[in-house]
């Protein structure tokens, strides 16, 4: 039986297959979960181990420092193999990683339950460099930005997933941990300690019997390769990944340097918001407990679904770069106000900037790779995915700015300047655009 797609010559499809791109997209919400319970995590921790505001954001820098280590091997494996094959290591390493948390909980120690969230984000790291760049590819090269727009507006849902099982699954009803724990005899803290441990393992077990499943799907069914073929004779074969040549080559496209930039602050930003959301809220309110707080979070993930449906129907009318200019701007009025306004309405600027957050990810990852050639795209990949290392320092930066200063909501001037710059960012791809456009306007005037 023929297919109804085939590939051409640059590695894109005359058609996207369907069924696949499905399978494909589903790996988006399920990062997106181990990240949103990385924020319930930090709110956890915190209060069970008595780490401050800085020592418990290295639950960030742990999951995001696994994705720095591990990009550049998931990019040799892209290349050298398949992004299926990419995608299945990675599955791999993530079913690993969820089950180092049942050691952890039994033993009871923080650096543990890094070990087990560093190992989840190395099967991340070689989801995500395959996935973002696999769902740019699985379909015309036109429609490249779109796809990996759509693929992203599922990674919400799985934030809502994952923030709904810390909710129940993880947080208990009752006072804050803090508030029951000081009312306790140093050996009832230790054994409550366990206790609230043990909860920590519920949502890891059901993430791992989906996994296996997709595991399964990704083993079986067939994928287009979706790799470029190249002429023999042609140079673009011999792309080393991350040689100097390489290197010299990504960093001397302006705008794909520009990208990296972005996507580091991005990134840095948007962990850095969510991480202390449940935070915010708990110091705003000191009534409230964290299954309260959580609350935040999940209308939060709601807006920011929404927030990116809205981004990608108005991408089909208006430029990509001028609908995140407006959306930074808007983010970076949200973000102003938390800094500016000691009082809990800043609960509803947090909420709302992400809505502003949406589609930066897609936008910035999907045009930073068409500036740079096909044969240096694995690279490329690579490079944007350990961009996301701005995750594992913003977060430890901003936590370490509450404990300096006492005022959470001061600190939140660390993702406000990060957005600045994302908003200058676009800017910047505004212009560049506008005059892309002029110069061809006058090559089709002269060739006329």
């Amino acid at each position: 039986m023929s297919e109804k797609w085939a590939q051409l010559s640059d590695g894109y499809l005359t058609k996207t297959p369907i069924l696949q791109f499905i399978l494909m997209t589903m790996l988006f919400p399920l990062w997106s979960i181990a990240n949103a319970l990385n924020d319930v995590l930090i709110t956890q921790f915190k209060s069970v181990f008595e780490l401050s505001n800085f020592a418990s954001a290295l639950v960030q820098s742990a999951f995001f420092g696994g994705y720095f280590v591990m990009a550049i091997p998931a990019a040799v494996l892209m290349k050298k193999k398949s992004y299926v094959v990419t995608i299945l290591v990675g599955l791999f390493f993530y079913v690993v990683g969820c089950v180092l948390f049942f050691p952890a909980s039994h033993m009871a120690t923080y650096n543990m339950f890094l070990v087990a969230i560093f190992a989840i984000a190395l099967g991340l790291s070689f989801l995500e460099t395959s996935a973002n760049t696999y769902s740019t590819m699985l379909g015309p090269e036109k429609y490249s930005t779109f796809r990996i727009n759509l693929s992203q507006t599922f990674t919400p849902i799985g934030n809502i997933c994952g923030i709904l099982l810390g909710k129940y699954l993880i947080f208990q009803e009752g006072d804050s941990l803090t508030a029951r724990m000081a009312q306790m005899t140093p050996e009832q803290i230790h054994f409550f300690r366990l206790d609230m441990l043990q909860y920590t393992l519920v949502p890891y077990k059901i993430i791992v019997c989906i996994l296996l499943v997709l595991f399964l799907f990704f083993a079986f069914i067939k994928f287009p390769k979706c790799k470029p073929t190249v002429d023999l004779n042609n140079n673009a074969e011999k792309v080393t990944l991350f040689s100097m040549k390489t290197l010299r080559y990504m960093f001397g496209v302006k705008r794909f340097r520009r990208g990296l930039l972005a996507m580091f602050l991005y990134n840095g930003m948007q962990a850095a918001v969510w991480s202390f959301t449940i935070r915010l809220a708990l110091v705003m309110d000191t009534s409230i407990n964290e299954r309260e707080a959580a609350n935040y979070m999940i209308v939060s993930f709601i807006v920011f679904f929404i927030g990116r449906a809205i981004a990608s129907a108005l991408l089909s009318k208006v430029s990509a770069n001028k609908v995140l200019w407006w959306y930074s701007l808007c983010g970076c009025f949200c973000l102003a106000y938390i800094v500016l306004i000691p009082n809990f309405s800043v609960m509803y600027a947090v909420v709302l900037a992400s809505v502003f957050m949406g589609p930066g990810y897609p936008t910035i990852y999907a045009k930073s790779l068409q500036n740079v050639e096909p044969s240096y795209r694995e690279a490329a990949a690579a490079a944007m995915v350990m961009s996301i290392v701005g995750g594992a320092i913003f977060p430890a930066i901003l936590g370490l700015a509450a404990d300096i200063t006492g005022m959470m909501h001061i600190a939140f001037i660390i993702p406000l300047v990060c957005f600045a710059v994302i908003a200058w960012y676009f800017y910047t791809e505004i212009k560049a655009d506008q005059k892309g456009s002029i110069v061809k306007t006058k090559t089709v005037t002269a060739n006329n």
